[in-house]
Protein backbone atom coordinates (compact mmCIF):
# COMPACT_ATOMS: atom_id res chain seq x y z
CA UNK A 1 0.00 0.00 0.00
CA UNK A 2 1.57 3.28 -1.16
CA UNK A 3 1.34 6.50 0.80
CA UNK A 4 -0.63 9.39 -0.74
CA UNK A 5 0.36 12.98 -0.06
CA UNK A 6 -2.96 14.73 -0.47
CA UNK A 7 -1.40 18.18 -0.30
CA UNK A 8 0.90 17.41 -3.23
CA UNK A 9 -1.97 15.87 -5.17
CA UNK A 10 -3.96 19.13 -4.86
CA UNK A 11 -0.85 21.26 -5.29
CA UNK A 12 -1.25 23.16 -2.00
CA UNK A 13 0.91 23.68 1.07
CA UNK A 14 0.12 21.82 4.32
CA UNK A 15 -0.73 25.22 5.81
CA UNK A 16 -3.37 25.97 3.14
CA UNK A 17 -6.76 27.10 4.45
CA UNK A 18 -10.14 25.66 3.46
CA UNK A 19 -10.65 28.25 0.72
CA UNK A 20 -7.32 27.45 -0.98
CA UNK A 21 -7.99 23.71 -0.77
CA UNK A 22 -11.44 24.08 -2.28
CA UNK A 23 -10.13 26.31 -5.09
CA UNK A 24 -7.33 23.83 -5.90
CA UNK A 25 -9.80 20.98 -6.06
CA UNK A 26 -12.20 22.90 -8.35
CA UNK A 27 -9.34 23.61 -10.73
CA UNK A 28 -8.27 19.95 -10.92
CA UNK A 29 -11.87 18.71 -11.14
CA UNK A 30 -12.53 20.91 -14.18
CA UNK A 31 -9.26 19.81 -15.77
CA UNK A 32 -9.61 16.06 -15.24
CA UNK A 33 -13.36 15.41 -15.08
CA UNK A 34 -13.90 12.25 -17.21
CA UNK A 35 -16.85 13.81 -19.04
CA UNK A 36 -14.80 16.65 -20.48
CA UNK A 37 -11.09 15.81 -20.25
CA UNK A 38 -9.23 14.12 -23.08
CA UNK A 39 -5.94 13.87 -21.17
CA UNK A 40 -4.39 10.48 -20.62
CA UNK A 41 -5.15 9.11 -17.16
CA UNK A 42 -7.67 11.87 -16.49
CA UNK A 43 -10.10 9.60 -14.69
CA UNK A 44 -7.46 8.34 -12.25
CA UNK A 45 -6.26 11.89 -11.58
CA UNK A 46 -9.83 13.02 -11.01
CA UNK A 47 -10.39 10.22 -8.50
CA UNK A 48 -7.13 11.04 -6.74
CA UNK A 49 -8.02 14.73 -6.46
CA UNK A 50 -11.53 13.87 -5.20
CA UNK A 51 -10.04 11.58 -2.56
CA UNK A 52 -7.57 14.26 -1.45
CA UNK A 53 -10.36 16.83 -1.17
CA UNK A 54 -12.56 14.38 0.72
CA UNK A 55 -9.88 14.19 3.44
CA UNK A 56 -8.62 17.78 3.55
CA UNK A 57 -12.04 19.45 3.60
CA UNK A 58 -12.90 17.70 6.89
CA UNK A 59 -11.15 19.11 9.99
CA UNK A 60 -11.36 15.72 11.76
CA UNK A 61 -9.99 13.69 8.86
CA UNK A 62 -7.36 16.29 8.06
CA UNK A 63 -6.11 16.26 11.66
CA UNK A 64 -5.88 12.47 11.64
CA UNK A 65 -4.16 12.46 8.25
CA UNK A 66 -1.65 15.12 9.32
CA UNK A 67 -0.51 12.83 12.15
CA UNK A 68 0.08 9.95 9.73
CA UNK A 69 1.70 12.16 7.09
CA UNK A 70 4.81 12.44 9.26
CA UNK A 71 5.53 8.77 8.54
CA UNK A 72 5.05 8.61 4.76
CA UNK A 73 6.24 9.89 1.39
CA UNK A 74 4.17 10.18 -1.78
CA UNK A 75 4.18 6.99 -3.85
CA UNK A 76 6.26 4.95 -1.40
CA UNK A 77 5.11 1.98 0.70
CA UNK A 78 3.48 3.21 3.88
CA UNK A 79 4.54 2.01 7.33
CA UNK A 80 2.51 3.70 10.04
CA UNK A 81 3.68 4.74 13.52
CA UNK A 82 3.73 2.33 16.49
CA UNK A 83 0.20 1.37 17.47
CA UNK A 84 -1.26 2.28 14.06
CA UNK A 85 -3.13 -0.55 12.41
CA UNK A 86 -4.59 -0.78 8.94
CA UNK A 87 -8.32 -1.43 9.10
CA UNK A 88 -8.58 -2.32 5.41
CA UNK A 89 -12.35 -1.82 5.29
CA UNK A 90 -14.12 -1.77 1.92
CA UNK A 91 -15.05 1.63 0.53
CA UNK A 92 -17.81 3.09 -1.53
CA UNK A 93 -18.13 5.72 -4.25
CA UNK A 94 -16.99 9.32 -4.03
CA UNK A 95 -19.65 11.86 -3.29
CA UNK A 96 -17.58 14.97 -2.76
CA UNK A 97 -17.54 18.20 -4.75
CA UNK A 98 -17.19 16.16 -7.92
CA UNK A 99 -20.85 15.28 -7.90
CA UNK A 100 -21.14 11.63 -6.86
CA UNK A 101 -18.88 9.92 -9.40
CA UNK A 102 -18.50 6.15 -9.11
CA UNK A 103 -14.80 5.97 -8.34
CA UNK A 104 -13.36 3.78 -5.61
CA UNK A 105 -11.39 4.83 -2.60
CA UNK A 106 -7.72 3.88 -2.65
CA UNK A 107 -6.45 1.21 -0.26
CA UNK A 108 -4.57 3.95 1.58
CA UNK A 109 -7.76 5.95 2.18
CA UNK A 110 -9.72 2.88 3.29
CA UNK A 111 -6.97 1.78 5.64
CA UNK A 112 -7.22 5.05 7.55
CA UNK A 113 -10.88 5.96 7.42
CA UNK A 114 -12.77 2.90 6.13
CA UNK A 115 -16.48 3.54 5.76
CA UNK A 116 -18.31 5.02 2.74
CA UNK A 117 -18.89 8.46 1.29
CA UNK A 118 -22.53 9.33 0.79
CA UNK A 119 -23.74 12.71 -0.44
CA UNK A 120 -20.60 14.45 0.61
CA UNK A 121 -20.36 12.80 4.05
CA UNK A 122 -18.06 10.00 5.15
CA UNK A 123 -19.12 7.60 7.85
CA UNK A 124 -15.64 6.89 9.13
CA UNK A 125 -14.89 4.02 11.43
CA UNK A 126 -13.72 4.98 14.91
CA UNK A 127 -10.01 5.46 15.36
CA UNK A 128 -8.19 2.90 17.46
CA UNK A 129 -6.32 4.21 20.49
CA UNK A 130 -2.53 4.11 20.63
CA UNK A 131 -0.69 1.16 22.12
CA UNK A 132 1.47 1.83 25.17
CA UNK A 133 4.70 -0.01 25.94
CA UNK A 134 6.58 0.14 29.22
CA UNK A 135 9.26 -1.83 31.02
CA UNK A 136 8.24 -3.62 34.20
CA UNK A 137 11.10 -4.46 36.61
CA UNK A 138 10.48 -7.60 38.67
CA UNK A 139 12.49 -9.09 41.53
CA UNK A 140 13.24 -12.80 41.21
CA UNK A 141 11.25 -13.46 44.38
CA UNK A 142 8.18 -11.85 42.77
CA UNK A 143 8.17 -14.41 39.96
CA UNK A 144 7.35 -17.08 42.56
CA UNK A 145 4.66 -15.10 44.39
CA UNK A 146 1.03 -15.54 43.36
CA UNK A 147 0.32 -11.86 43.88
CA UNK A 148 -0.49 -8.82 41.76
CA UNK A 149 1.91 -5.98 41.08
CA UNK A 150 0.66 -2.41 40.79
CA UNK A 151 1.75 -0.48 37.71
CA UNK A 152 1.04 3.15 36.78
CA UNK A 153 1.52 4.65 33.33
CA UNK A 154 0.39 7.56 31.18
CA UNK A 155 -1.79 7.24 28.09
CA UNK A 156 -2.55 9.77 25.37
CA UNK A 157 -6.13 10.76 24.68
CA UNK A 158 -7.91 12.75 21.96
CA UNK A 159 -11.24 14.48 21.72
CA UNK A 160 -13.94 13.32 19.31
CA UNK A 161 -12.70 15.85 16.71
CA UNK A 162 -9.14 14.55 16.89
CA UNK A 163 -7.70 17.26 19.13
CA UNK A 164 -4.96 16.19 21.57
CA UNK A 165 -5.98 16.27 25.22
CA UNK A 166 -3.74 16.07 28.32
CA UNK A 167 -2.41 12.60 29.08
CA UNK A 168 -4.15 10.61 31.77
CA UNK A 169 -2.57 8.28 34.32
CA UNK A 170 -3.85 4.73 34.64
CA UNK A 171 -3.11 2.36 37.50
CA UNK A 172 -3.57 -1.41 37.20
CA UNK A 173 -2.96 -4.44 39.39
CA UNK A 174 -1.16 -6.90 37.15
CA UNK A 175 -0.73 -10.57 37.98
CA UNK A 176 2.68 -11.75 36.80
CA UNK A 177 2.28 -14.97 34.76
CA UNK A 178 4.30 -18.00 35.79
CA UNK A 179 7.47 -18.57 33.82
CA UNK A 180 8.13 -14.99 32.68
CA UNK A 181 11.63 -14.37 31.36
CA UNK A 182 13.73 -11.25 30.97
CA UNK A 183 12.66 -9.30 27.87
CA UNK A 184 9.33 -11.10 27.53
CA UNK A 185 6.50 -8.93 26.18
CA UNK A 186 3.08 -9.28 27.81
CA UNK A 187 -0.01 -7.85 26.12
CA UNK A 188 -2.93 -6.44 28.13
CA UNK A 189 -5.71 -5.93 25.62
CA UNK A 190 -7.62 -2.66 25.74
CA UNK A 191 -5.48 -1.09 28.49
CA UNK A 192 -3.75 1.43 26.21
CA UNK A 193 -4.97 4.84 25.04
CA UNK A 194 -8.74 5.35 24.62
CA UNK A 195 -10.16 5.05 21.10
CA UNK A 196 -11.76 8.00 19.29
CA UNK A 197 -15.26 8.03 17.81
CA UNK A 198 -16.17 4.61 19.11
CA UNK A 199 -12.86 3.04 18.12
CA UNK A 200 -11.41 0.33 20.34
CA UNK A 201 -8.79 1.11 22.96
CA UNK A 202 -5.14 0.45 22.30
CA UNK A 203 -3.24 -2.25 24.15
CA UNK A 204 -0.68 -2.10 26.93
CA UNK A 205 2.55 -4.04 26.41
CA UNK A 206 4.68 -4.81 29.45
CA UNK A 207 8.31 -5.70 28.78
CA UNK A 208 9.55 -7.81 31.68
CA UNK A 209 12.94 -6.88 33.12
CA UNK A 210 14.26 -9.20 35.82
CA UNK A 211 16.05 -6.99 38.33
CA UNK A 212 19.66 -8.06 39.02
CA UNK A 213 19.96 -10.08 42.22
CA UNK A 214 22.94 -9.69 44.58
CA UNK A 215 23.35 -13.48 44.92
CA UNK A 216 21.81 -15.23 41.91
CA UNK A 217 22.51 -15.22 38.18
CA UNK A 218 19.78 -16.39 35.80
CA UNK A 219 20.18 -19.01 33.05
CA UNK A 220 16.76 -19.64 31.53
CA UNK A 221 14.69 -20.98 34.43
CA UNK A 222 17.77 -22.07 36.39
CA UNK A 223 19.64 -20.01 38.97
CA UNK A 224 23.38 -19.91 39.66
CA UNK A 225 24.84 -19.01 43.03
CA UNK A 226 28.56 -18.77 43.79
CA UNK A 227 29.47 -20.59 47.02
CA UNK A 228 32.78 -19.38 48.54
CA UNK A 229 34.79 -22.13 50.27
CA UNK A 230 37.88 -22.03 52.42
CA UNK A 231 40.65 -24.28 51.07
CA UNK A 232 40.22 -26.72 53.98
CA UNK A 233 36.46 -26.93 53.38
CA UNK A 234 37.10 -27.95 49.79
CA UNK A 235 39.77 -30.43 50.85
CA UNK A 236 38.03 -31.98 53.87
CA UNK A 237 34.36 -31.49 52.97
CA UNK A 238 31.79 -29.39 54.85
CA UNK A 239 28.14 -28.54 55.42
CA UNK A 240 27.31 -25.08 54.07
CA UNK A 241 24.07 -23.09 54.51
CA UNK A 242 23.19 -21.87 50.99
CA UNK A 243 20.55 -19.17 50.33
CA UNK A 244 17.66 -19.87 47.93
CA UNK A 245 14.74 -17.64 46.88
CA UNK A 246 12.59 -19.19 49.61
CA UNK A 247 15.08 -19.68 52.46
CA UNK A 248 18.34 -21.48 53.24
CA UNK A 249 19.24 -25.12 52.70
CA UNK A 250 22.18 -27.18 53.97
CA UNK A 251 24.48 -28.24 51.13
CA UNK A 252 26.97 -31.06 51.54
CA UNK A 253 30.43 -30.30 50.14
CA UNK A 254 32.31 -33.51 49.50
CA UNK A 255 36.03 -33.85 50.25
CA UNK A 256 38.44 -32.92 47.45
CA UNK A 257 35.90 -30.58 45.78
CA UNK A 258 37.25 -28.38 43.00
CA UNK A 259 36.89 -24.65 42.42
CA UNK A 260 34.38 -24.05 39.60
CA UNK A 261 32.55 -27.30 40.24
CA UNK A 262 28.74 -27.04 40.04
CA UNK A 263 26.39 -28.85 42.41
CA UNK A 264 22.75 -29.19 41.36
CA UNK A 265 19.99 -28.37 43.84
CA UNK A 266 16.85 -29.61 42.13
CA UNK A 267 13.64 -27.55 42.05
CA UNK A 268 15.01 -24.34 43.55
CA UNK A 269 15.11 -22.26 40.37
CA UNK A 270 12.46 -20.11 38.64
CA UNK A 271 9.04 -21.22 37.46
CA UNK A 272 8.51 -22.24 33.85
CA UNK A 273 5.31 -21.87 31.80
CA UNK A 274 3.98 -25.15 33.22
CA UNK A 275 4.44 -23.93 36.78
CA UNK A 276 7.39 -26.23 37.43
CA UNK A 277 10.59 -24.86 38.91
CA UNK A 278 14.03 -25.04 37.38
CA UNK A 279 17.14 -25.88 39.36
CA UNK A 280 19.65 -23.99 41.48
CA UNK A 281 23.29 -24.63 40.72
CA UNK A 282 25.85 -23.98 43.45
CA UNK A 283 29.16 -23.07 41.81
CA UNK A 284 32.08 -23.65 44.18
CA UNK A 285 34.81 -21.04 44.51
CA UNK A 286 37.85 -21.58 46.70
CA UNK A 287 38.79 -18.37 48.49
CA UNK A 288 42.08 -17.74 50.28
CA UNK A 289 42.21 -15.80 53.55
CA UNK A 290 43.21 -12.17 53.01
CA UNK A 291 45.85 -12.35 55.76
CA UNK A 292 48.00 -15.23 57.05
CA UNK A 293 49.48 -15.56 60.54
CA UNK A 294 52.92 -17.01 61.14
CA UNK A 295 51.37 -20.18 62.57
CA UNK A 296 49.07 -20.61 59.58
CA UNK A 297 51.95 -19.94 57.22
CA UNK A 298 53.96 -22.71 58.86
CA UNK A 299 51.06 -25.10 58.33
CA UNK A 300 50.84 -24.13 54.65
CA UNK A 301 54.57 -24.77 54.27
CA UNK A 302 54.22 -28.15 55.91
CA UNK A 303 51.27 -28.98 53.62
CA UNK A 304 53.26 -27.94 50.56
CA UNK A 305 56.06 -30.34 51.50
CA UNK A 306 53.79 -33.29 52.33
CA UNK A 307 51.15 -32.95 49.59
CA UNK A 308 53.62 -33.25 46.70
CA UNK A 309 51.02 -31.62 44.44
CA UNK A 310 51.83 -29.77 41.21
CA UNK A 311 48.70 -27.98 39.85
CA UNK A 312 50.57 -27.23 36.57
CA UNK A 313 51.82 -30.72 35.88
CA UNK A 314 49.80 -30.95 32.69
CA UNK A 315 51.82 -28.09 31.15
CA UNK A 316 54.84 -30.39 30.84
CA UNK A 317 52.86 -32.97 28.85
Amino acid sequence: MDFKDYYKILGVEPTADDKAIKAAYRKLARKYHPDVSKEKGAEDKFKEASEAYEVLKSPEKRSEYDELRKYGQQGRPFQGPPGWQSRGQPSGGFGGFGGGENGDFSDFFSSIFGGRTNQGRTRSAGRRGQDVEMELPIFLEETLANESKQVSFKVAQNSADGQRLPDITKTLNVKIPAGVTDGERIRLKGQGSPGVGGGENGDLYLVIRLAPHPLFDVEGHDLIITVPLAPWEAALGAKVAVPTLTGKINLTIRPDSQSGQRLRIKGNGLLDKKGERGDLFAQLKIVMPKTTTDAAKALWESLAEKAAFDPRAQWSK
